[in-house]
């Protein structure tokens, strides 16, 4: 493949290569060719040290109100730093009594962020769906009676529903902007205002690489959302261990242009970190891949240039679809771009080669897209597939630096870690950070692997589902539960959001579609404000699931694979119930839980509801859905 097309130029590195060696138990341990070299104590030393080398440089920007640019350069950033961690130190905000940011991807909180590093003390960014989604704030209650937060920030007065139910009355509360009725607050203008003394020079001397530098909490898809601790030492490792699998961060400075959440590790370390370590510039995207704010999203592309791209798989599938008719958007994002990269859910081979398709139309040449795999425990980057051919459901090899382990666990092998990247455990919760790591001292990650080829695993591994979704039918038939709902939600796209998969001690395998209630109006042409019932009622749709559940039981190759009944669901999957996570995961243990009374109707039931297969019929094709998505 590397001699029959023509690709950007971008240096690889890293994870190119390792060495494998089988254990006694079974297991194998896997381990890069290429060592980690040094790496800096704290990330605030990069961020000090581009703030003297390139003062005037844009490190953050973000639009006004959806106008013109904000821009913060690294002095700037490092002035306000300073002054915020000056009063988080008067005000005693410490380790056992952390910063919590109620807020989304904005200025202020990436400033309370480096004033928080500067001080030394803990910073927790909570998912903005437990504040503005949830209606019990359930989550949200959790993580404050976990943390004992010293201070809470929060963007604006749309927050204070949440804050009323959850913080405590003598908590103090700083906000952005506006105010709270009934309750005091601190303007953050008051934090920028506070004027730096020695004591924050004192406190940053103090923090070293077992300095906790945030706490990032895990999505709750089985448990409520455990605080993962990360280090410095994690976070300054890992982005080592970037930098040696992409050279060219080392080459010209980043420029991102990026909506992935800070409050989840792929935006909030990887990519910030990304910045901050390699003197970047970060544009704030205020869009999302979903059909109200991909405009957003597209705008912004069309006006900033990146040079690496990041994104969830539907973001690039969104992208695709528009580069392919704008020919301003495919000028502007191809004119630098070196790498493109997603993480979060398998990429379909589909859009992968619609990208390739337009990005030869437009400059000749195709843009590397490369992923990984990794986790909030693992800062994320660990396992990187960036060999000069990666295909979908590729992870590759381990970063420098990194043990992988990976263990048997039936006909599956789960995959481990060990390495300075990999968080020392849970905040507060002993119990849950012993049953995380095996006597080695891996962790163990509930992710599977297999090689890539059998025969040469050295080639580097795929992602194989996760371990603890997977079940057994009655006959003692093994479900390989992540692999099936990537083809299920595949063959569906783009009217299905998502689909579990049940058949827990039956005998055959059964489907809840969730689906894409937006895509479904257009396919059958009714007003985006068409009740759900009246929708999934539309012959047409019913026609496209019928023949959708046809297709997928006659290219089953066993009970295993095999659908044989299905519920299309009216009802969207829950935040409060954990049938969703915040990262829009769903958790298939809590919605076969939840919704019981509809797996009990899809088994046994015969109404008209229930779908089950007839003779095979062809692919389902709702083309005709989704230009007017």
């Amino acid at each position: 493949m590397r001699g029959a097309v023509r690709y950007r130029d971008l240096p690889l590195g890293g994870s190119l290569a390792a060495t494998l060696t089988k254990g006694e138990d079974g297991s194998t341990l896997v381990v890069s060719a290429e060592p980690l070299q040094p790496y800096a104590t704290r990330l605030t030393d990069r961020f000090l040290h581009w703030a003297e080398a390139a003062p005037e440089r844009t490190l953050v920007a973000k639009r006004v109100n959806g106008g013109d640019w904000r821009k913060v350069s690294y002095a700037q950033a490092l002035h306000a730093a300073r002054s915020i961690a000056e009063w988080l130190l008067a005000h005693e905000v410490s380790v056992e009594r952390p910063l919590v940011i109620l807020s989304d991807n904005d200025i202020e909180h990436l400033l309370l962020a480096l004033g928080a590093m500067l001080a030394g003390v803990p910073y927790a960014p909570v998912s903005p769906a437990y504040s503005l989604v949830s209606q019990d704030h359930g989550k949200l209650k959790h993580i404050l009676a976990l943390l004992t937060p010293g201070l809470v920030f929060a963007s604006g007065p749309a927050y204070a529903k949440a804050i009323a139910a959850a913080v405590p009355a003598a908590t103090p509360v700083v906000l952005a902007e506006g105010t709270l009725e009934g309750r005091a607050v601190v303007p953050f203008a008051e934090l920028l205002a506070t004027r730096p003394t020695a004591a924050v020079d004192a406190a940053h001397a103090k923090v070293g690489p077992d300095t906790i530098a945030k706490f990032l909490f895990t999505s709750g898809s089985t448990k409520l959302p455990k605080a993962v601790v990360n280090t410095q030492r994690m976070l300054c490792a890992n982005q080592q261990m970037i930098r040696q699998c992409f050279p060219a961060l080392q080459q010209e400075p980043p420029v991102l242009v990026d909506w992935l959440p800070w409050n989840h590790t792929f935006g909030g370390n990887h990519n910030i970190g990304i910045t901050l370590y390699n003197g970047g510039t970060l544009y704030i995207d205020e869009g999302k891949p979903t059909p109200a704010l991909i405009g957003e999203t597209l705008r912004n592309l069309r006006e900033i240039a990146p040079t690496i791209y990041f994104n969830v798989p539907k973001g690039f599938e969104e992208i695709a679809n528009a580069l392919e008719v704008d020919a301003v958007l495919r000028k502007t994002f191809f004119s630098r771009v070196k790498m493109l990269f997603f993480s979060g859910a398998g990429l379909s081979q589909p859009v992968w080669d619609k990208l390739d398709a337009v990005a030869e139309m437009e400059c000749g040449e195709r843009i590397r897209m490369l992923t990984g795999l990794g986790m909030t425990e693992t800062s994320p980057f660990a396992i990187c597939a960036n060999a000069w051919e990666v295909k979908s459901g590729h992870i590759g090899l381990p970063a420098p630096g990194l043990e992988l382990k990976l263990v048997p666990m039936g006909d599956k092998q789960e995959v481990r870690y060990r390495g300075p990247n990999v968080t020392p455990g849970y905040w507060r919760a002993p119990e849950q950070t012993a049953e995380s790591f095996d006597a080695e001292g891996f962790y163990c990650s509930g992710d599977a692997a297999k090689p890539m080829d059998p025969a040469d695993p050295g080639r580097g591994f795929m992602f194989d589902g996760r371990i603890a979704e997977d079940f057994k039918l009655n006959t003692g038939t093994f479900v390989s539960v992540g692999p099936l709902r990537a083809k299920i939600i595949a063959a569906g796209d783009p009217l299905v959001q998502d689909v579990v998969i049940a058949g827990i001690n039956r005998s055959e395998i059964g489907v809840l579609f969730f689906p894409r209630l937006d895509a479904c109006r257009a396919f059958v042409e009714l007003p985006g404000n068409a009740p759900a019932h009246i929708v999934l009622g539309e012959p047409k749709l019913r026609a496209f699931f019928q023949r959708l559940v046809d297709v997928l039981h006659s290219t089953g190759s066993g009970s295993s694979t095999r659908v044989a009944r299905a519920l299309v669901l009216a009802e969207p999957p829950s935040i409060d119930k954990g049938e969703i996570t915040d990262k829009g995961s769903i958790n298939q243990r809590a919605v076969l839980t939840h919704r019981d009374v509809d797996v009990v109707r899809m088994y046994v039931g015969r109404d008209r509801d229930v779908i089950v297969p007839r003779a095979p019929s062809p692919q389902p094709s709702p083309a005709s859905g989704r230009g007017s998505q």
